[in-house]
């Protein structure tokens, strides 16, 4: 079996948010409210995050919505915890872990895209540059030139916080 190779660890992950955090506060300084959707699990955590460093460092008011997709069959039914109401004309920011081949960040920008926004921005910590789709991360910790056959892994543990390369 191969080893895993450590990327980041719990600080610089730490450090990686506060920084994406900070980005989309720039991007949005003039919003009294945010929405971060979360793709559901890791997505969704590095969602929480960010809001808690946007809380520490601005008074703009981070909603959190969970985003919901079928990653072996996007094309199914996504489902959000908000209401389309709730975020229609709002800014809103994608987070997910890591962009692999694009397939979960672009099916989850379709589904926002069913009512107007007044901005749309993705965030991700890893960005692995295998595209499929033409889908970017406006925010990203970090880039990293991966083999098709590697594997990256963001493991949010208690104490041990780690994104892993396998």
């Amino acid at each position: 079996m191969k080893d895993k190779v450590l990327i980041l660890n719990k600080a610089e992950i730490k450090h990686k948010i506060k920084r994406i955090a900070y980005q989309i506060l720039e991007n949005n300084i003039d919003e009294k409210e945010i929405i971060l959707a979360g793709i559901a699990k890791n997505g969704f955590e590095l969602a929480k995050r960010l809001k808690a460093e946007l809380e520490i460092i601005s008074s703009i008011q981070p909603v959190l919505c969970e985003v919901k997709i079928d990653k072996k069959n996007p094309l199914s039914k996504i489902t959000t915890s908000l209401s389309p109401e709730e975020y229609k004309d709002k800014s809103i920011v994608l987070v997910d872990d890591v962009l692999n081949s694009g397939t979960t960040l672009i099916y989850g920008v379709r589904h926002f895209l069913s009512v107007p926004l007044k901005q749309f921005n993705t965030a991700v910590l890893v960005d692995r540059n295998h595209k499929k789709y033409p889908v970017k991360a406006d925010f990203k910790g970090i880039s990293l030139s991966t083999s098709l056959n590697e594997m990256v892994k963001l493991r949010f543990e208690k104490e041990n916080d780690r994104v892993e390369l396998l």
